[in-house]
């Protein structure tokens, strides 16, 4: 399981399609899965249910998935944060798009289905997350000023890097 994880804005979803296709693996993106469980979409969870609720059901979907077939996973922004997620990662390559706050809010202003974006503390919640990204990562990869094709093919070279897992 391969799982890319970064603020909003760092490209998670662009890269992890490209990634998966180069691959050959199917691409998933975690709060798609959460939108088609509960049939509501992520802004409607955080507003009628508050944050608390959804990181709860975002765990629990991101548990199911790191359970299944292998993939490319896109984790949101703050599905780092979880203590049980970040223990569950430990066994997937974790590639960490890494964005600078003022690139991601470039990337992210017009977004209207972002629920964060509008929190009046998003760059402390920004300086938060770092640690945890960093905590889970088994990769880190740059993305400011970067086209989603470069950095694609960073992550393959540094995958191709990797010592092969013995037969099982």
């Amino acid at each position: 399981m391969i799982v890319i994880v970064g603020f909003m804005g760092a490209g998670k979803t662009t890269v992890g399609h490209l990634l998966a296709e180069k691959l050959g693996l199917p691409f998933v993106d975690a709060d798609l899965v959460i939108e088609q469980r509960t049939g509501r979409s992520v802004r409607e969870i955080f507003e009628a249910d508050g944050e608390p609720a959804f990181r709860g059901i975002e765990h629990q979907v991101t548990a199911d998935l790191l359970a299944g077939q292998d993939a490319v996973l896109a984790l949101g922004g703050g599905g780092v944060e979880h203590s049980a997620t970040q223990q569950a990662l430990r066994a997937s390559q974790v590639i960490y798009l890494q964005v600078g706050y003022e690139e991601s809010m470039l990337r992210v202003a017009h977004d209207e289905y972002r629920p964060l974006l509008r929190a009046p503390d998003l760059q402390a919640i920004f300086r938060r997350r770092l640690a945890s990204y960093e905590a889970v990562a088994t990769q880190i990869v740059a993305t400011d000023g970067r086209r989603p094709e470069a950095i694609c093919l960073d992550i393959l070279g540094r995958l191709a890097e990797l010592p092969s897992a013995p037969p099982g």
